[in-house]
């Protein structure tokens, strides 16, 4: 742990972006921390006398001077009610970068230390106000790119992954309190088998194995995936791109050729966050800018977690397109989805082509909009494959959650094969010992110092 986070001691940070904005939020939380703030606030026996959860209307000011920095409302909270335990004042200024740095300088200089990051997480983590799924979560709902995503770190910061790991550590601990007693009082059983009942432990295996499989498919949602536009010129990759984000940012024109390097933005495919990337047109060419713009194209298609392979529909599948295809398919042929653009000026198409039977296809129209709803699904579906989870179930939120699980799952399964290997009830007691010190790990109640610190200085500073 970082000598800098130090309990107690006031600490003060701007919490809103330091941009031109209505209003601002300058948080303080620590050790006397009220009486501080009042020493420049122009109403210091109201905040004084003010109880926790209220708000009081002031000016700041500059103590030596008397000069007013700001009017503000002050919000006041006490230990243990409060966010971090401590007692905390969080000031509401006025939104411009002036005042705020001019408020944040004076706490400073009356005794505040400003906070690092992560810092009011770590003491509300401390103090017993959160554990480490929540506060993982809440940097999680800071980053979510999408509404899905945000309500899935919801899910997480209002407690469903601490219950169900609280569930499972319950029977963890029946089975293993019904083992201690067998040990401390034997019987006659024939077996170990007969010692206890198992299926405590076989519940829990099935819980843990059932949590670990959802990490894939909230891993994707909080990471995003990258989606590439691939074709031919002219195909229509710049007017999807700029249909599927809603706003003009590719340049659409006639004229082949005229998308020379990639571009890219996030989108989201039914709450799946993706970079977009609408990349230059694929074909031979003696302009050398051109081609480096294609050799581009294919580089972004390899890495792509789904190919976009645009073609136009008015011309059906051209010897280029053959070309394009079986190029791509060399490293990326299960990631292909065929997008026949330009419906809406062909009545109909022509199905019989091993290409057209071979990939997932989608029939648009980016001018119109034909098809883009059944776009986005399609792509939702082949990006998310067997990894979808319900939003209402409880899913894990980071890679060190999943390594714990999966070290919870690898000893509870090790105590059901000791069990059935007959090699004695202290080995199974100890399996359940390592289970419960890995679902310890998750939540935050074990944990080494630095791996906290590596947790919370990943937040932004004034979280």
């Amino acid at each position: 742990m970082r000598n800098t986070y130090t309990p107690e001691e006031p600490i003060a940070a701007i919490a809103t972006a330091l941009a031109p904005s209505a209003l601002a939020v300058i948080r303080t939380s620590g050790k006397n921390c009220i009486e501080l703030v009042s020493e420049i606030f122009s109403r210091p026996k109201a905040l004084l006398k003010a109880q926790g959860y209220t708000m009081v209307h002031g000016w700041i000011i500059e103590p030596e001077e008397k000069k007013r920095i700001d009017e503000v409302m002050l919000a006041l909270y006490k230990a243990p009610k409060s966010f971090t335990g401590e007692d905390m004042v969080e000031i509401f200024c006025h939104g411009g970068t002036a005042p705020v740095l001019a408020i944040q300088k004076l706490l400073l200089k009356i005794g505040f230390r400003s906070a690092e990051r992560g810092e009011f997480s770590f003491r509300a983590f401390i103090n017993g106000k959160t554990d480490l799924t929540r506060a993982e979560a809440i940097k999680e709902i800071i980053e979510s790119r999408t509404d899905e995503s945000r309500s899935r770190a919801a899910g997480r910061l209002a407690g469903n992954l601490a219950q169900e790991l609280d569930k499972i550590k319950q029977l963890l601990i029946r089975t293993a309190a019904s083992i201690e007693a067998e040990i401390e009082y034997p019987e006659d059983e024939e077996t170990i088998a007969d010692a206890y009942d198992s299926s405590e432990l076989e519940e829990a295996r099935k819980l843990l194995k059932c949590l670990s499989d959802t990490w894939a498919g909230e891993k994707l949602y909080q990471d995003g995936a990258r989606v590439v536009l691939c074709g031919r010129t002219n195909a229509g990759k710049s007017s999807l791109f700029n249909t599927l984000l809603k706003e003009e940012r590719a340049i659409v024109s006639d004229i082949e050729g005229t998308t020379r390097d990639w571009i890219e933005s996030w989108v989201s495919f039914g709450g799946i966050p993706a970079r977009l990337f609408d990349t230059a047109g694929l074909r031979q060419s003696s302009d050398l800018v051109e081609q480096s713009g294609v050799e581009r194209s294919h580089e972004l298609a390899e890495d792509a977690d789904l190919v976009l392979y645009l073609m136009d529909a008015s011309q059906g599948l051209t010897p280029d397109d053959y070309t394009n295809l079986e190029e791509l398919s060399k490293k990326t042929p299960e990631k292909i989805i065929l997008v026949l653009n330009k419906c809406d000026l062909c009545a109909t198409f022509n199905n019989d082509d091993k290409w057209l039977q071979a990939c997932p296809q989608v029939r648009i129209s980016a001018r119109t909009g034909l098809g883009i709803s059944e776009l986005v699904t399609t792509v939702h579906s082949a990006l998310i494959g067997q990894k979808e989870t319900d939003r209402q179930q409880a899913g894990l939120g980071s890679e060190r959650q999943k390594k714990a699980v999966d070290d919870a799952l690898d000893s509870v399964s090790h105590a059901l094969l000791a069990t059935e290997n007959q090699l004695g009830l202290d080995a199974v007691v100890q399996d359940i010992e390592d289970a419960l010190a890995s679902l310890a790990y998750i939540t935050g109640e074990t944990s080494p110092d630095d791996i906290l610190g590596d947790i919370f200085s990943r937040f932004c500073v004034g979280k």
